[in-house]
């Protein structure tokens, strides 16, 4: 996907986002935000297995992550990712929205945690967020 100019990227850089979620619904809705914001979606997966692939494969620089997914739970890939790459920044999306699966999710790694189903402005706040940490 492509942008239209330069001044609809984040801060004139095109953040390249890989989407994981199991949902069609969902990985749409959290592509609508990240084009908003100017970024490139240059990956979707439905399965958690499926999102560390495609993590390796990719290398975006933010991935949106579903915690419920089959094959392999979000938790766990996300796991998978930061083991391999540190530097792995990953923004963790849940229906769940519990205080101990947030905890855990932190402390494996994630940036921040976006209920669904989330509202845009708020997604798009946390996305700008944890981009600051990357420039």
């Amino acid at each position: 996907m492509q942008m239209k100019n330069k001044e609809d990227t984040i801060a004139g850089q095109k953040y390249r986002f890989l989407i994981v979620d199991d949902s069609v619904f969902a990985r749409k809705n959290a592509a609508k935000v990240v084009e908003m914001l100017g970024g490139i979606v240059v990956g979707e997966a439905a399965t958690g297995k499926e999102g560390v692939e495609q993590y390796f494969k990719l290398k975006p620089d933010i991935v949106i992550l579903d915690v419920s997914m089959p094959e392999m739970e979000g938790l766990e890939a996300l796991a998978k990712m930061r083991e391999k790459d540190k530097e792995a920044k990953v923004i963790i999306v849940s229906s769940l929205g519990y205080q101990e699966l947030v905890k855990k999710a932190l402390s494996l790694g994630a940036k921040h945690f976006i209920s669904k189903p989330f509202e845009p402005q708020k997604a798009a706040e946390i996305i700008q967020f944890v981009l600051k940490e990357i420039k």
